[in-house]
């Protein structure tokens, strides 16, 4: 499956930078390292222990490339389950490729993407979910898809999976042997003990593949829109958020005419909020455009917040119920945060005021929340943040818990799901055990796809090819 070619690349992003890291793998990498490398104490790579460092000079044609620490491990234990140098060398462009240039000329090829990780995977040192979840770790970008992608790569979820295959797997097993007896009619399986298992595997099997929810949201983030009138602060409010000037501010109405976005995280997770164009009627031909795109927006948007000056609140309460009453009915799946903006221009009296008349306007509605705020003064702002945090389902990241953020894994769990489903329903109906049997190889086949124990070359080079090369 794997080339025995001794591989090498550049291991840290390229560009000019203090130093640079270039990794080599196979089983003549100590051997090809020693013909580039002299120590400074006379050393011979070969000679020395793993996990060792050494300091020296690349040299070629009797010159100097470079002074380089010489890091050494030897396999199995490596990261590969290979023979692995890697150079710590200066980060000068012409360094590296010098070094990588020399490798390739003394017997290196040129590592694929991901091909470091994948003779990683083929040499057991660790299972294809966690090989994926080495490329989730290294493109995290919030706390929350780090935690996740650490929980995955330490194994939580392999194990999970692991466990729950290898007990249907038992339970397989004695069904298939009762097949080889069935002119006997005996029954080697407990059919009360597999109808326990059935029930939880299913039960496991439904909370890992509705985890995909919150997975999918940790790992490409929350898009929030920000909607309302022309002049209502909306882009006064994207820049608290950000707290930065990323929008123009103009007491023009019609100012922002396309949509704006950018994210921020909050509470570990990210939100990708995008301000949009005013809603309102308009000749100008532009601006309809830009209402235009506000409406493609929040039907792209998971959350909506609706914003609208507080005094508006006070003057308008009926018009208020009917506006959110409708926005909900169009869009009754997204979460709903009502935003009254600008409290700072109501006296202190007429503020409390202006929850109240929220709560009443939304008494009936579901998945809505009220804030009243000042988002020019930025009071308010992290009622806001923590007003979205409460819309998504982070208990199973408290806890812990495994959660599928690989739309892979969840195809796989799904189909997993279903063979289990149909083997309690064949169970209730008393079918044979040879039919039952199919269906329960299905449900194995789908579950082993996840850990790479039932895999192929085209799955293999699809997943690692989407990985960095040098990784």
């Amino acid at each position: 499956m794997i080339p025995q070619e001794t591989i090498v690349a550049l291991a840290t992003p390229p560009g000019t930078g203090a130093i640079a890291v270039i990794r080599l793998s196979g089983a003549d990498a100590i051997a090809i390292a020693d013909r580039l490398f002299v120590s400074v104490h006379g050393k011979q790579l070969q000679k020395q222990k793993t996990h060792t460092a050494h300091l020296g000079h690349i040299v070629a044609d009797g010159k100097t490339v470079d002074e380089v620490l010489a890091l050494l491990y030897k396999g199995p234990t490596s990261y590969t389950g290979e023979d692995v140098v890697e150079f710590s060398c200066h980060g000068s462009p012409y360094i590296q490729q010098k070094i990588i240039n020399l490798a390739l000329a003394n017997g290196c090829r040129a590592a694929k993407p991901g091909e470091f990780t994948l003779r990683a995977f083929v040499n057991g040192k660790m299972d294809l979910s966690q090989a994926e979840a080495v490329a989730d770790l290294i493109a995290s970008d919030s706390e929350a898809a780090h935690q996740v992608a650490m929980q995955q790569m330490r194994g939580g979820f392999s194990e999970e999976i692991k466990n729950l295959r290898q007990e249907l797997l038992n339970f397989a097993s004695l069904i298939e042997l009762e097949l080889d007896f069935s002119e006997e009619d005996v029954e080697f399986a407990d059919r009360t003990a597999f109808e326990s298992l059935l029930e939880r595997l299913q039960a496991v099997l439904k909370r890992l593949v509705d985890s995909f929810a919150i997975g999918n949201v940790i790992k490409h983030g929350i898009p929030v829109a920000i909607v309302g009138a022309p002049n209502v602060g909306k882009s006064t409010l994207l820049n608290a958020l950000l707290n930065e000037e990323r929008a123009i501010v103009s007491d023009i109405a019609g100012t922002t005419r396309d949509t704006v976005e950018d994210e921020i995280s909050v509470g570990g997770l990210n939100f990708r909020f995008i301000d949009t164009a005013g809603i309102r009627a308009t000749e100008d031909t532009i601006e309809q455009i830009g209402i235009a795109r506000t409406f493609e927006k929040i039907n792209q948007a998971q959350v909506i917040i609706y914003l609208m000056e507080a005094s508006a609140v006070l003057d308008e309460s009926q018009e208020l119920k009917q506006q959110l009453r409708e926005l909900k009915e169009k869009h009754p799946q997204k979460p709903l945060l009502i935003v009254a903006n600008k409290l700072d221009l109501l006296p202190s009296q007429k503020q409390s005021a202006v929850i109240q008349l929220l709560k009443e306007a939304t008494a009936d509605l579901p998945q809505t929340q009220e804030i009243a705020m000042s988002a020019k003064e930025k009071a308010g702002v992290e009622a806001l943040q923590n007003g979205l945090l409460e819309f998504v389902n982070t208990g199973a990241l408290k806890n812990d818990q495994s959660i599928v953020t690989n739309s892979r894994h969840y195809d796989a769990l799904l189909k997993a799901l279903e063979e289990i489903t149909k083997v309690r329903e064949g169970m209730e109906a008393n079918l044979s055990g040879d039919l039952l049997a199919i269906d329960i190889r299905q449900a194995l086949y789908h579950l082993g796809e996840i850990t790479g124990e039932i895999t192929n070359d085209e799955l293999l080079g699809n997943i690692f090819a989407n990985f960095c090369i040098g990784k």
